[in-house]
This record gives structure tokens, sequence and C-alpha cells, in this order.
């Protein structure tokens, strides 16, 4: 049993083999996906939820991407909030502050941010956080768990650090504000020893596991597209760092996420 708690299930790299791409997800043995609702920005802010309408299995979230922070207008933020309504949607996001592309800037990214976050809460939808430093730095770091202790933490509904690359230190003081942990692919990468030393030592009961698809493949399918089946290579690598079968794993971060998200129907 598995459950892709991070999969872009709406852009043109789907349009082909959207159908044939799911029917392979629930062969490998995933039972749900949260389908990411950021799109490409305003007016694209349902796409998750045309999915999961379709599919009872699949669920969806809703937000604006720091990539595309300087498009937001009042009429997107109305429009999220009646989004937020919608029965299959269970998180706020992908929303958060990427410093590496710098496609928005800063001090924009910081001011949508803490405005989704707002929505979020008298929603009480739980956040799904990006977080992109610039190379070499912690300022994104820095910034996004400084703004999640001023505007959110005080909510008590908890989040998700969505493909988590920090240190040990960035985790824990996450986990301190009720967030959940969720790895993805770049697990397997040569150069993902920080992502493993925290994949082998956060809380197992903290975990999820994803694939951020279509991006961020696997070994051994590094350099094509990623896909929700895939997450199986995700388990796989946990388990070996923390001495379990990819079964436990995928299981144990299954249960999480049907914990966090207080979600009945666990394996429609």
């Amino acid at each position: 049993m598995l459950v892709d708690s991070h999969a872009h299930l709406e852009g043109p790299r789907f349009d082909s083999d959207r159908a044939e791409m799911l029917a392979r997800a629930r062969e490998a043995g995933v039972v749900n996906i949260l389908a990411i609702g950021s799109g490409t920005g305003p007016g694209t802010l349902d796409c998750a939820i045309r999915i999961a309408e379709q599919h009872d299995w699949i669920y969806a979230s809703i937000g604006i991407h720091p990539h595309e922070a300087k498009l937001a207008t009042q009429a997107d933020y109305s429009e999220l909030e009646s989004l937020a309504r919608h029965p299959r949607v269970i998180g706020f996001g992908e929303i958060g502050l990427d410093y590496y592309y710098d496609h928005s800037p800063r001090d924009v990214q910081r001011q949508v941010f803490i405005q989704q976050m707002e929505i979020a809460r008298t929603a009480k939808l739980p956040v799904i956080i990006h977080c992109r430093p610039s190379d070499n730095s912690d300022d994104a770091w820095q910034d996004t768990l400084r703004l999640i202790r001023e505007h959110w933490a005080s909510s008590g509904l908890g989040g998700v650090l969505h493909c988590f690359t920090g240190e040990q230190k960035h985790a824990s003081q996450a986990l301190d504000m009720g967030f959940m942990i969720s790895f993805a692919g770049n697990v397997t990468f040569p150069k993902g020893e920080n992502i493993r030393a925290a994949a082998a030592s956060v809380p197992e009961e903290r975990m999820f596991i994803e694939t951020d698809s279509p991006f961020l493949a696997p070994i051994p399918y590094r350099g094509k597209r990623n896909e929700p089946a895939f997450v199986a290579r995700t388990a796989d690598k946990i388990a070996e760092l923390r001495g379990k079968t990819g079964e436990e794993i995928g299981s144990i971060t299954a249960q999480n996420f049907f914990r966090f998200f207080a979600l009945q129907n666990r394996s429609q």
C-alpha cells in the first residue's frame, strides 16, 4: 500500500497517457494521490480539483506557487477562498518561498505566502510548503520557518514540508510546529546525502513519501518523466536507510497520510 502525497497530474506532460499513468499507479499499489493544485498560477487554481472530481481515490490541494506569486490578485485570493470549500480539497499548497529561481520578487513571495496562510487558517486546511534556498545558502529556510512560526504555528493545523531538501535542523523546527516531512525521489540521488540523513532520522510517524511528478524521477528512472507509480522507489530507499522493507515504509507513510488528513475512505 502506497500513497503519493504530492503529484502534479494536470500538466501537458501527462496529456497523452494520463489514464494509463493512473492505471500504472494503481497496479503499483498506490491507493491515494494528493494532486497539487498550483498549476501554472492564477487561472488554473482548480486544476487538481478537476482531476479529483473524476477519481474518488485522488484528493486535491489549491494554492499559488511562489514562482507565480507576482501574478496574484485579490480576485485570485477570493477564488482560493471559494475553492477551499470544495469537498475534495484537503490541503493548501504548494505555497512558500523559492529563492533559487526568484521568478517572483522575494518580498512579493513573502506577502503572498502570508496571505495564503491566512486563507488556509480560515479554511482550516493544513499547508503544503515549497522551500528552495539560493545556492549554498540557508536564506529561504530561515524566512520560511520564521513566517510559519509567526503566521501559522498558532493555528494548530500543521502542514507538510514537501520534497524535503534541508538539513536536520530545519526538519526539527518544522516537526516542533506540527509538520510532516515528505521525501521525494531525490532521496535516491548521489548528492542527496543530507536528504538521506533526514530520511533516516525523522520519526517514522511524521514522514510522507511523494513523487512530485512529473519532476524528480528517482533512480533508476532519473532523467525520465516521473509518475506516481515510481513512489515505490522512494519507499525502497527510505526502507534501506531505516532497516525496513519497502512495503513497511509504504504502509507506515500511507497510514500517516490518512491520519494527518483525517481521511476515512482510505483505499477507494
